[in-house]
């Protein structure tokens, strides 16, 4: 490995990180994504998402700085703007979850959503980039020099003053031949843009050198080299070692489900299912991907819906963890809580969807609702993973769910399976380490627990789930 500097732009946090030579962690520091209101929406605050890189780079001592070689950038899958050549924004640069451009997708026909999903792997959504590449592009003045950048990319090109698309992300704008892993002038076509939009494609390892000007500025070696790492979830199934028959369950704001594979899986059932396929970050293997809207973020839902502050929620959670491995839980009274805080998960995908509780007593306490809140995440999960039509070998955790030993221990039994879980935090950032250094990590090496699962206490999550399937239905059908 060689000394970096590593960004993750997340969706509520941005995590900074330096790595030795050694892949040793040297320092960190994590900032809430900067984000502004538009006319429209939400989009970055680019200027502040800038300085706060910068401030990161230039708080390491001198000494440390003069040993850097590499930084590498990861981010959100669907967010970016359109980039002119001296690296200025010819858009705002719009979140993943906003859908501005979601008016483009309905002149689709059922005929173009099955073929979009037979080329890019990806079923329709107006979270992907294409639709908000062809809605910038619209209002857009002079874009004859602009293509469409995710922003890890489009911090990539302000170091460097070279723009290009990194696989794993430009798999998620919805316009990449996921077969050939070029752009697909006939998608492209349906939304009136043409391929050249969106630069040309870099692995991950490729990277480009850093301007003269901004080394100067940051204090780094001219000789660093600037490369965009990928899609977050793909570049922690590269911190975990993901293996072909595993799983890799990403957790943060929201929450992922990973698998590779060496070709896509284009079948109607992974169409119906809205699985989205994508390419890796070395370009060289396929992914197939799920997304829960609905992750990590539960516990600031949790705090909100019952006016409590982290600690005391914390301490919640803790207590009901030492009740549930010692038995003492009463499932009966605990309510069924649909988590849709922030929309659905496939096979539905409705970013309408909200969540619904349903069984309230006169007697249910805040700890039942949370207990029922964690039942929810964990039911979902096995919702979503039942769509994969595979039993993985190994279900590796990582993210904010490696410090809440409730969710993981309701997760394990109920899938009456064991889980693999990093208590290192910051695999997305190792992971990009090793992607910019084109080296290979071990799952050992982030220091992984085994959370086992209770005969027991899963036969009675099984009678529980039977029992109470109709009511948990019957909340999944309900109108958004």
């Amino acid at each position: 490995m060689q000394s970096t500097i590593t960004v993750d732009i997340g969706t509520t946090s941005v995590k900074l990180c330096l790595f030795e030579a050694d892949a040793s962690l040297a320092a960190s520091a994590r900032r809430a994504t900067p984000t502004v209101s538009d006319a429209d929406g939400e989009v970055y605050d680019v200027p502040a998402l800038e300085a706060l890189v910068e401030d990161f780079v230039r708080g390491l001592a001198p000494d440390t700085r003069r040993e850097v070689r590499r930084i590498a950038i990861a981010g959100v899958g669907e967010s970016g703007g359109l980039v002119r050549a001296d690296g200025s924004l010819a858009s705002p640069m719009i979140l993943w979850h906003d859908h501005r451009g979601a008016g483009s997708l309905a002149s689709l026909t059922a005929e173009d959503h099955e073929r979009i999903f037979r080329v890019t792997g990806l079923p329709v959504n107006g979270n992907y980039g294409i639709s908000k590449t062809a809605w910038a592009l619209e209002r857009a003045l002079g874009t004859d020099d602009t293509v469409w950048l995710n922003v890890a990319e489009y911090l990539a090109a302000r170091l460097s003053e070279d723009r290009w698309s990194e696989p794993s992300l430009a798999s998620r704008t919805m316009a990449l031949d996921v077969r050939s892993g070029t752009w697909s002038a006939e998608v492209c076509g349906m939304f009136g843009i043409s391929p050249e939009a969106f630069p040309p494609l870099r692995a991950a390892s490729e990277g480009a050198s850093i301007r003269e000007g901004a080394a100067a500025a940051l204090g780094l070696d001219p000789k660093v080299r600037v490369h965009v790492a990928g899609h977050d979830h793909m570049v922690g199934a590269v911190g975990a070692d993901l293996r072909p028959g595993e799983l890799l369950n990403s957790t943060g704001t929201t929450e992922g489900l990973l698998v590779l594979a060496p070709e896509p899986r284009l079948d109607e059932t992974a169409r119906s299912a809205k699985l989205a396929n994508g390419i890796d970050c070395t370009g060289k293997q396929r992914t197939l991907f799920a997304s829960i809207p609905t992750g990590g973020s539960t516990f600031a839902t949790l705090q909100h819906m019952l006016d409590m502050d982290g600690e005391r929620l914390a301490s919640l959670i803790d207590t009901l963890h030492t009740r549930w491995i010692a038995d003492e839980i009463d499932l009966e009274r605990v309510p069924v809580v649909l988590p849709r805080f922030r929309g659905s998960p496939p096979p539905t995908k409705d970013r309408a969807a909200r969540g619904l509780i349903a069984g309230l007593r006169d007697d249910t306490t805040a700890e039942d609702i949370v207990l029922g809140a964690f039942l929810g995440l964990a039911r979902q999960f096995a919702d979503v993973l039942d769509l994969f039509d595979a039993v993985p070998c190994v279900v590796k955790v990582i993210g904010p769910a490696s410090g809440n030993p409730l969710w993981l221990q309701i997760k394990a039994d109920l899938l009456g399976a064991p889980l693999s879980v990093s208590r290192f935090p910051e695999v997305v950032s190792r992971g990009a380490q090793a992607l910019a250094c084109a080296e290979t990590t071990s799952w050992q090496e982030v220091d992984p627990f085994e959370v086992r699962p209770d005969s027991a206490r899963h036969a009675r999550l099984g009678a529980w789930a039977e029992d109470t399937g109709p009511l948990w239905r019957h909340l999944q059908g309900a109108p958004s």
